[in-house]
């Protein structure tokens, strides 16, 4: 079984500037992580590897320095790694992003059981790439899943959270799935793991590997674009109340009867 994990890398702040002219995340010289959520999918991964046999690789679309992300990965238990890095990624949105995920998986990986991904990432907090990418690949696609209960005879049995509880879906492979943080608890890297991981040789992929259509990728390819990032101003228009709680009280209960809201 041919299992791919799709890792994000993500500021380790909230504290993050902006650049001016393209409206997208100044990374540079800021710590990054992986992505909270991801960390659960590449947990299932190796858990469904351990119960079915396979492989699992882990891909990720971003700066050179997520390299060490993949590594990480590749410690945990995953087998191989691809990094997708251009200049030409830059910007992307979520639809840009899934297609040059979607290009990794089929020009490279080639055959490919199931996709899992982490239900969203921390910094974007959209959702959107899980599904784009079930689209764009043409896969079975299941969200919010938080147990698999079954791979068998070209099918994954799973359950996934709704908003009155739990329902069983049955869906063809391949498919795609993003996974909630309740479906496990993710291991920490092994002593082996971490010196398979510090020899292991990483792939970068670039557009022109990638055979990408110019046009389809980082900001020429996003069907979405940023206009304006800002900083809402804080505006205060309220009326401090005088004296102590007590008082402060008595105050505002007489102000909002004079309003006549009480």
């Amino acid at each position: 079984m041919n299992i791919v994990v799709c890792l994000k890398q993500v500021p380790a702040t909230t504290e993050v500037k902006i650049d001016p002219q393209t409206n997208t995340l100044i990374r540079e010289g800021i710590k990054n992580v992986v992505n909270p959520y991801d960390t659960y999918a590449l947990e299932e991964a190796i858990r469904l590897k351990e119960r079915f046999g396979g492989i699992v690789t882990v891909i990720s679309m971003g700066p050179p320095q997520a390299e060490q992300m993949l590594r990480e990965a590749i410690a945990s238990g995953a087998d191989q790694a691809y990094l997708l890095s251009d200049r030409a990624f830059a910007g992307a949105d979520t639809l840009a992003t899934s297609y040059t995920l979607s290009l990794a998986i089929t020009r490279k990986i080639n055959e490919c059981d199931l996709v899992v991904c982490g239900r969203q990432s921390v910094d974007g907090d959209t959702g959107q790439v899980s599904p784009q990418l079930a689209q764009t690949l043409a896969y079975s696609f299941v969200s919010y899943v938080d147990n698999i209960e079954d791979i068998s005879e070209g099918k994954i049995r799973v359950r996934r959270m709704i908003e009155e509880g739990h329902e069983i879906i049955e869906a063809f492979l391949p498919a795609v799935i993003s996974v909630v943080k309740g479906i496990n608890v993710p291991r920490l890297p092994s002593l082996r793991g971490i010196m398979r991981a510090k020899n292991a040789a990483i792939p970068v992929l670039n557009a022109q590997s990638l055979d990408a259509d110019p046009q389809m990728i980082g900001l020429n390819g996003s069907a979405t674009k940023v206009v304006r990032i800002f900083s809402p101003e804080r505006v205060c228009r309220g009326e401090k109340l005088p004296g102590d709680a007590e008082a402060q009280v008595d105050c505002l209960i007489t102000k909002l009867r004079e309003s006549g809201i009480i």
